[in-house]
C-alpha cells in the first residue's frame, strides 16, 4: 500500500462518494477505486461497501480510516514544519472558531503573541458551531479550536480554559434592568431571545432550564451570542447569554442569573502533546490573558 493509498481511501470514506472524490482529485473513477482495491488486497478484507448512494466503510473499514487519519494528520504536521524550516520563515498557527470568540476572547493575546513572535503566521477559520471545529480538527485542516466544553468528542482533547457565569441581557430602559439578578424560575415570564438551535452553550442552557423547571417556547432565535445581545439593546426581547469578556454597551445591562451552572470554554486539539511548539505557545498565550 502506499501513501497516495490511504489518503484516498480517508477521502472517500469521508465523502461516501467514489465519484465525488475522483472530481475533486481531477482524476477517473476507476482510478480511486484501484486504489481502494490495493489496500483490500493488501489487508486481505472489504473495506468499504457499495450502495446505491455511495460507499460506507464496512468494520474493518473505519478501523482504518481512524488510524489512517491519525497517522497521516501527524505526518502532514510535520512535513509543513519540514517545508517552514528549509522556507527559513516563521511557519503558522491555524486556529477555527465562532466569529465572535477572537473579539472576546484573543484580541490582546494575538498582539502579544504577534510582538513576541512577529514572523509566525495566524490562520483564522470561522465556524459556527463546536461541533464544525471538531469536524475542522478531524481533517487536519487547523491546529487549535476555542469551543464551548461539552460532553467527550472521540480522538479530541478537550480544556476548559474559563468559566463564563451567564446573565441575562436587558435593554438599559427594561424594568429588569436594574435587578441585582434574576432567579431562573423568573426566567419563565421573560420573553427570551434563543442561543443558537444546536449550540453547545443552547444545550447547556436548555438543560439548566429542564433542571429549574423553566419552559420557554417559540422566541427570536440568532446565530450567535452578540447578535442576541444586540436584539435585546434593541428592545426586541432579552437573551440569557454567558458573560463575555470585554465592554458592554452603554445601552445593554447585563444582570446576573447566579443559579445556572457556568459555561466552560477553551481549547480543543487532537492531541496535545502532538501539538507544534508555536500552536502550544499560541493556546497557552491566550489562556493567560483569559486568565488574568
Amino acid at each position: 500500500m502506499t501513501l497516495d493509498d490511504l489518503r484516498v481511501f480517508v477521502a472517500v470514506c469521508r465523502a461516501g462518494s467514489l465519484s465525488a472524490v475522483a472530481r475533486d482529485l481531477a482524476c477517473t473513477q476507476s482510478a480511486v477505486s484501484q486504489h481502494v482495491k490495493r489496500l483490500e488486497r493488501e489487508v486481505g478484507v472489504r473495506l468499504v461497501e457499495r450502495h446505491a448512494r455511495g460507499v460506507v466503510p464496512t468494520v474493518a473499514g473505519r478501523i482504518l480510516r481512524a488510524a489512517a487519519e491519525e497517522g497521516i494528520g501527524g505526518l502532514d504536521l510535520a512535513l509543513r514544519q519540514l517545508a517552514e524550516l528549509a522556507r527559513g520563515d516563521g511557519g503558522s498557527v491555524r486556529i477555527t472558531t465562532g466569529g465572535t470568540t477572537v473579539r472576546h476572547f484573543m484580541s490582546e493575546a494575538i498582539v502579544d503573541f504577534r510582538r513576541r513572535s512577529p514572523k509566525v503566521g495566524l490562520e483564522f477559520r470561522t465556524e459556527n458551531s463546536s461541533r464544525s471545529c471538531f469536524d475542522a480538527l478531524a481533517e487536519h485542516d487547523v491546529d487549535l479550536a476555542w469551543i464551548t466544553v461539552g460532553a467527550p468528542v472521540r480522538g479530541i482533547e478537550q480544556r476548559p480554559v474559563v468559566e463564563l457565569p451567564w446573565v441575562l441581557a436587558v435593554g438599559a430602559g427594561d424594568p429588569l434592568a436594574a435587578r441585582e439578578r434574576i432567579e431562573p424560575d423568573e426566567l419563565a415570564a421573560v420573553q427570551l431571545i434563543r442561543l443558537p438551535e444546536n449550540s453547545t452553550s443552547r444545550a447547556h442552557l436548555d438543560a439548566s432550564f429542564r433542571e429549574f423547571g423553566v419552559r420557554q417556547d417559540g422566541g427570536t432565535g440568532v446565530a450567535d451570542w452578540d447578535t442576541a445581545m444586540h436584539l435585546a439593546e434593541l428592545g426586541l426581547g432579552s437573551a440569557v447569554v454567558p458573560a463575555l469578556p470585554g465592554p458592554v454597551h452603554p445601552g445593554l445591562r447585563l444582570v446576573p442569573v447566579p443559579a445556572l451552572p457556568p459555561l466552560s470554554v477553551g481549547w480543543a486539539v487532537r492531541r496535545w502533546e502532538a501539538l507544534s511548539p508555536l500552536a502550544r505557545a499560541f493556546a497557552d498565550t491566550v489562556a493567560r490573558h483569559c486568565a488574568g
